[in-house]
């Protein structure tokens, strides 16, 4: 199979279905009415509810879905093969990721901002909304886990990203108050950051900064990155989302066109021989299914995205229509990232030197082959660059501050979700500590850190946030069908995904239960299974009854 042709064949899937499904979507079920003012105009604060452009709020949106988890999804599900993958990516963000995105923001949108563990309390009851909300914060807390481990990776091994990741923080905070206070157009200022963005990434190829240069001793450098990155998320995530939030997001979303440009470009110049296995011989690994479903999370369809959606997203919308470019739309995108790193693994991989040591996923254990994905992802993009005209040095660094950027906005977004769903908890619980904020923020990182820092935890962490984060979409797939089954709307676009979803998840739940290794494991994965069954049951009753009225 021609790189260059599957990545045309799937790209163009993406434009057919945001032209035609999403249009589809938004006309018969979702109903978006201009007219209806937002939660942004509704109770808008300076903060938290700022009316935003939608071209900027995209960028934000884009960039806070779009961590590093569309990167090594997609390169460790090569493991079975290219064609499942790149099947799983193109369908599911089409008529399962996008269609929860979107229905996520809608409904939030058209319920004055509220979560959708808010929500699932009006839709069924409030003992749901208990169970949403302690599902969400288990599921969160492995989120900012996971990513703060990928960070302090990528920060120890490739020194040479860390300053112009850091400086784009700074740049993004000056603009961001030229653009609201001095209410300059965001395009310019945005592409100017860019362009230091890229002039400091050309300086920081050439000038690494290492931890271990500043007496920190080589064993625990990572450990330190990742007590850094938990310290800069809680403070991000206190910041009205006009100081750093949105700025810095916009300049991502110009980061990420600019990088996908590349990479496609690249591919479609060169021609790369895809050199992995269309299904691959996997009898020694898990089974394809359910585990590609859930090791490709976000790339196809993550229930953190809902979390983004009814959580910051929702509280930044101008209009009732924006919703579609921005929920559907950055759902695409995203799916446009996992593409890419499914060609880069599959195809751009074979530039990378032999001798690097670099295990090809198809070709190693499955344990290798997760603990491999990102730097499969960066060899593999940056073979690709070299191959016109940039040097590895360069290459390399402009990845890995491309991955780092994405992660980091999914860090401090989290964390700042985080913090309404622990309020949103001490309010349905009546727990008044849990109500402030500077507490809530703490419970936010404190957990999270020593998850992230438990050896026996690190290497199992993937399959068990991939599977409770599908599920979680399933979950908001079933309160979106009831919310709008009582509207009187065709739900079956949400039905279907909502019962494969969670076929899928419970089967990879109960299996990752069964091989737990540790205490800690058999109580996450038992916590997340039971949670999961009961709102299951709470939703399911609540159907009957109301059928039978």
């Amino acid at each position: 199979m021609n790189s260059a042709l599957l990545t045309l064949i799937s790209l163009s899937s993406f434009y057919v279905g945001y032209k035609f499904y999403s249009k589809y979507i938004s006309n018969k079920i979702y109903n978006l009415d201009d007219n209806q003012k937002t939660p942004a105009h509704q109770f808008e604060d300076g903060i938290d509810y700022v009316p935003t452009n939608k071209h900027v709020l995209f960028g934000h949106h884009f960039t806070s879905i779009a961590g590093a988890a569309p990167i090594i999804g997609p390169c460790i599900a090569v493991y079975w093969g290219w064609l499942p993958a790149i099947l799983w990516v193109v369908l599911g963000t089409i008529f399962m990721g996008a269609v929860h995105d979107f229905g996520a923001l809608v409904v939030s949108l058209k319920e004055k901002g509220q979560s959708v563990a808010d929500i699932s309390s009006k839709v069924i009851n409030k003992r749901i909304r208990i169970m949403f909300l302690i599902f969400i914060m288990c599921l969160t807390w492995l989120v900012l886990a996971v990513f703060a481990n990928a960070i302090g990776g990528l920060f120890t091994k490739y020194s040479t990203a860390v300053l112009p990741v850091n400086i784009e923080i700074i740049v993004a905070i000056i603009i961001g108050y030229f653009i609201y206070k001095k209410k300059i157009d965001a395009l310019i200022p945005s592409i100017i950051a860019l362009g230091i963005l890229y002039l400091f990434v050309w300086i920081g190829s050439n000038n690494p900064i290492n931890l271990k240069d500043i007496g920190v001793h080589p064993d625990h450098v990572k450990h330190t990155w990742v007590i850094l990155l938990f310290i800069y998320s809680a403070i991000a995530s206190l910041m009205p989302v006009w100081i750093l939030l949105q700025p810095r997001d916009y300049i991502n979303s110009h980061q990420l066109i600019v990088g996908l440009s590349l990479i496609f470009l690249s591919i479609f110049i060169i021609q790369p021989n895809i050199i992995a296995p269309a299904v691959a011989n996997t009898n020694n690994g898990p089974p394809m299914i359910p585990f590609l479903f859930v090791t490709i999370a976000c790339g196809a369809i993550s229930g953190f995205h809902g979390l983004v959606s009814s959580g910051t997203t929702s509280k930044q919308v101008n209009k009732m229509k924006d919703a579609r470019l921005i929920g559907y739309g950055a759902t695409l995108g995203e799916g446009s990232l996992a593409l890419a790193a499914t060609i880069a693994a599959i195809a751009g991989i074979s530039f990378v030197n032999t001798q690097s040591g670099l295990c090809l996923p198809w070709a190693c254990d499955f344990s290798n082959a997760k603990s491999g994905a990102l730097s499969v992802f960066i060899g593999g993009s940056s073979g690709l660059l070299q191959q016109i005209g940039l040097s590895e040095s360069l290459s390399t660094t402009l990845i890995v501050v491309l991955v780092v950027s994405f992660a980091a906005t999914t860090l401090d977004s989290a964390t700042r979700i985080q913090r309404y769903i622990i309020c949103e908890f001490g309010n349905a619980a009546n727990l008044n500590l849990f109500k402030n904020k500077y507490i809530a923020t703490l419970i936010s990182i404190i957990p999270a850190y020593f998850i992230a820092t438990n050896d026996a935890l690190r290497n199992e962490l993937w399959q068990t946030f991939g599977a409770s984060n599908q599920m979680l979409a399933a979950l908001t797939l079933m309160i979106l069908s009831i919310y709008f089954w009582k509207k009187g709307k065709n739900i079956v676009p949400l039905i279907i995904p909502m019962i494969i979803i969670m076929m899928i998840t419970i089967s990879a739940l109960i299996i990752k239960f069964n091989q737990s290794t540790t205490t800690l494991l058999y109580a996450i994965n038992g916590t997340l299974i039971i949670l999961i069954s009961w709102m299951i049951i709470e939703g399911t009753i609540y159907c009957l009854k109301k059928y039978n009225e």
